[in-house]
């Protein structure tokens, strides 16, 4: 066991592949996640591609291709290195997570399993009922996540706020 506040690269390193495999587990491919989790562990503002490249030990291009997904995503950002023709990559702000919600994402997914409904000509039918209840789920998704960004977002603020000492 590691004394608070000293960082163990080697439980880091452990940290970033235990994460991208979850992730990957969850969908998300593994090269973007081994990504996010080392700008998650960066103690920098921001890194470029060659330091995270070097990080991970893997190349240029294989970054590449994982940051402009996960900035498709929305789950990284991309900002200009200061006094450089580089860029910085950044893990988003939880805001952005809560902004992506708050968009209506399962209510897009719902939109479009509902084309599905009307395709197979409506709920009558057994495709038509799965369908729909597909759709009512992503429904029910986008209410019950739109109500815990909100949530998460008070908590976020007041966990922000400076302690008043007493």
């Amino acid at each position: 066991m590691q004394p608070a506040g000293h960082r163990d690269e080697e439980a880091v390193r452990r940290f970033v592949e235990h994460f991208a495999l979850t992730f990957s587990d969850m969908g998300v491919p593994r090269m973007p996640s081994r990504v996010l989790a080392a700008l998650l562990v960066a103690e920098e503002p921001g890194l470029t591609a060659a330091q995270i490249s070097e990080r991970l030990g893997v190349s240029p291009a294989a970054v590449s291709g994982a940051v402009r997904y996960l900035i498709h995503v929305g789950m990284a950002v991309r900002e200009p290195a200061p006094g450089s023709r580089r860029d910085l990559y950044k893990a988003a702000e939880s805001h952005t997570y809560t902004s992506m919600i708050r968009s209506g994402i399962y209510t897009r997914f719902a939109d479009v399993v509902h084309e599905g409904v009307v395709a197979v000509g409506e709920e009558e039918s057994s495709a038509g009922a799965r369908l729909a209840e597909l759709r009512d789920f992503f429904l029910f998704v986008q209410d019950e996540m739109s109500a815990a960004a909100e949530r998460w977002e008070k908590t976020r603020e007041e966990r922000q706020r400076p302690q008043r000492g007493g």
